[in-house]
């Protein structure tokens, strides 16, 4: 910035901000938690060399990715970025597990609903069809035991686990 009012990593490393501080354009002084937790993770010398050695049109970005992996290293200092993709991986998973006995309940239904048809089908037909209704009545009570109560949250890795 080089005038009165220096960025937030010459303020926070307590220097005087020059014209061409590196770090000026992306951690300006009304945010000074910004740098504070981006030199805390990775030192400001790092972060210097990396915007350094990247063209000038995509130093804002890479602190942006800085700024976002620091704090995901302040809340998980072991997994940072990993585990909270890790998380919603976790839910996706889950969800689609709900979407597959949502549709299985559904089908079920329709299956309960087409019961007309079956008084058209011959006699062998309609066992074959009872017992295809059984093995959907199977699916959907394994389904809903692996989507109901038996997943246990682990509070330490805010993961959840089928294991009881």
């Amino acid at each position: 910035m080089g005038g009165s009012s220096p960025c937030a990593s010459c303020k926070l490393l307590r220097r005087r901000c020059a014209k061409d501080c590196i770090f000026a354009p992306y951690f300006p002084s009304d945010d000074p938690h910004k740098f504070a937790i981006v030199h805390k993770v990775f030192g400001a010398s790092n972060v210097s060399k990396m915007l350094q050695d990247l063209p000038v049109h995509q130093r804002a970005d890479a602190v942006s990715s800085l700024v976002y992996e620091a704090n995901a290293r302040v809340r998980d200092p072991v997994y940072g970025c990993v585990g909270a993709i890790s998380y919603l991986q976790d839910q996706v998973s889950q969800l689609q597990m709900q979407l597959a006995v949502a549709q299985t309940e559904i089908l079920c239904i329709q299956m309960q609903q087409e019961s007309p048809l079956q008084t058209q089908i011959p006699q062998d037909d309609k066992s074959f069809l009872l017992a295809s209704t059984s093995n959907l009545d199977n699916i959907s009570q394994y389904l809903n035991f692996a989507s109901s109560g038996n997943v246990i949250q682990d509070p330490a890795l805010k993961r959840e686990s089928l294991w009881t």
